[in-house]
């Protein structure tokens, strides 16, 4: 029998094959039209678990298919639950994308010297849900799982897993485990790695500000009527002030207030300012006067426009003073705030600032908890160590600025702490134009996972 190295080298050809399968399926959870990928792409999943002798099936929802597996090794053995989301974001804009979205290319690049895997949801959540199989199935093959494993993947993790708190409610008995492996999140620099300590909560909210009743002639209607791009655009000017703070009234009543020696650990860690605006092309850096890139992102709140629209946006030019306009805001959120509250704050102060030369609309969307995960526990041990042992060197715990709303689902429904062990770059471009995940990423992932069942197996049952 092949040791879990030897076992681990000979399948990096075929991990990599069975991703770029797994990649080509459109899986757009939010475009009805891709639901039929989407179901693909679970009956995929659960094909492949099927092989490595998981007891898998798909369980129905409203919306997109549950995938859920159980491998049992021994009652005398901790149990850990795996998490993750095999639906996609919308690959648009498709001319901004420099390969095809779902025909999976691998190029070398300046971060990713050993090569990186370009696709749609090659980072967020493919490759990383993928990464966890073939760590169960490289245990499984060298004789070294020592935990029992659950599997929940979902359909539904980018349009807010609108079934998955329900059917986490009703099959309790089925989730019992001992903690939740979610490999969904990102380290610092593949010179630096780093385990999630904290992710941010969401408020999503889509606004529509109507004018006229129709579109109207630019030129015979110019000056005499509000024109609800100008206003839309004035009204999301005011939601932040000169300083960088949001403007709605109430909005930081909650914030956690973090200790000062908190923020200055969390300041230690390697950060290269100029590095991180070259790589994403800008030429200077905005937040929140008083705080840290590094604090801006991750233990501060935030509200950003997602996407605005409205008028003639086609070929050529077209004279007309639209009907409406429209805009999708999220807000990111730090422990202590409610998404509910903050939802219901935002819809009353953006009412407030309308003029009465228009009308206002606003369509909450989902939203989600923050959340922060224990440090001083077994398992974030067995990760640390397991991560030690694939990198060379100790993680440093770090608060990550995205949402993740189901760890906090998870802790309240199910009773249980998560692990947030990744391995994506931020500068991986999810949600974006030319995903992608570094081949050193997707193996040396599949390493660590491993390690860390084997950790958690040993430490568990020494506890």
């Amino acid at each position: 029998m092949a040791t879990l190295h030897e076992f681990l080298a000979n399948q990096k050809s075929e991990s990599l094959n069975q991703l770029k399968e797994f990649l080509r399926i459109p899986s757009v959870s939010a475009d009805q039209k891709y639901k039929k990928e989407v179901r693909r792409a679970a009956e995929w999943l659960t094909g492949r678990l099927n092989e490595l002798e998981v007891d898998t099936k798909i369980y129905e929802t409203p919306g997109h298919p549950i995938v859920y597996g159980e491998y049992h090794v021994g009652d005398e053995y901790p149990t850990v639950l795996f998490y993750g989301h095999y639906d996609v974001q919308p690959p648009d804009p498709l001319d901004l994308w420099e390969t095809e979205p779902f025909n999976p290319v691998v190029k070398k690049t300046d971060i990713h010297p050993d090569g990186a895997v370009f696709a749609r949801g090659a980072c967020d959540d493919k490759g990383q849900l993928f990464m966890q199989v073939k760590a169960v199935e490289a245990l499984i093959n060298s004789d070294l799982l020592h935990c029992n494993l659950k599997f929940l993947y979902e359909g539904e993790e980018e349009v807010g897993s609108e079934n998955l708190e329900k059917f986490c409610i009703e099959h309790t008995d089925l989730l019992t485990a001992d903690v939740i492996l979610i490999s969904d999140t990102a380290i610092l620099s593949n010179d630096t790695p780093t385990i999630t300590t904290g992710l941010r909560g969401l408020s999503y909210v889509e606004v529509k500000v109507t004018g006229p009743k129709v579109d109207l002639h630019s030129g015979v209607y110019g000056g005499g009527v509000a024109n609800p791009i100008n206003v839309l655009a004035q009204m999301i000017a005011q939601m932040h002030d000169d300083q960088g703070r949001i403007t709605i009234p109430g909005f930081y009543d909650d914030v956690e207030v973090v200790s000062n020696e908190e923020r200055e650990a969390m300041n230690k860690a390697p950060f290269d300012l100029e590095k991180y605006k070259e790589g994403i092309g800008v030429q200077e850096i905005w937040g929140e006067e008083g705080y840290t890139t590094l604090e801006r992102t991750s233990i501060r709140p935030t509200l950003d426009v997602n996407g605005i629209w409205g008028g003639y946006i086609g070929e050529g030019a077209k004279t007309v003073l639209p009907s409406e306009a429209q805009a999708k805001i999220s807000m990111r959120l730090v422990p202590n705030q409610d998404p509910d509250q903050i939802t219901e704050l935002f819809v009353d102060y953006f009412k407030s600032i309308a003029p009465d030369t228009v009308t206002v609309e606003v369509n909450p969307h989902h939203g989600g908890r923050p959340a922060v995960t224990p440090i001083d526990s077994v398992a974030y041990h067995a990760a640390s160590k397991a991560m030690t042992k694939a990198f060379g060197k100790e993680p440093i715990p770090l608060r990550g600025g995205g949402s993740i709303p189901i760890v906090a689902m998870f802790k309240e429904v199910l009773g249980l702490d998560s692990i947030l062990m990744g391995f994506g770059l931020d500068s991986d471009a999810i949600h974006s134009p030319n995903e992608h995940f570094g081949l050193f990423n997707f193996y040396t992932g599949i390493e660590t996972i491993a390690e860390f069942l084997i950790q958690y197996g040993k430490d568990k049952q020494g506890s």
